[in-house]
């Protein structure tokens, strides 16, 4: 399972992907979209969760792409 990919706003304008614990943003756009586009990419390569931050820096939303622990039961 890779590292999770946060989207968040970039300090330069923009928004960014970034892994979780790396420094330097994988991708920087100019939409928060395209941002979660990329990051989307990035995760289901990985198996890993994808989580979009708001302007605030709180998560809004989050997508799993890896073995989920806990499937939803049918």
């Amino acid at each position: 399972m890779g590292k999770n990919q946060h989207i968040t706003p970039h300090p330069d304008g923009g928004w960014q992907v970034k892994g979780e614990g790396n420094t330097k943003a994988t991708v920087i756009t100019d939409t928060q979209q395209e941002a979660i586009d990329a990051g989307r990419n990035i995760a289901k390569n990985q198996q890993s969760e994808l989580l979009i931050h708001g302007r605030n820096g709180q998560i809004r939303a989050r997508d799993s792409y890896g073995n989920d622990p806990h499937p939803p039961k049918n």
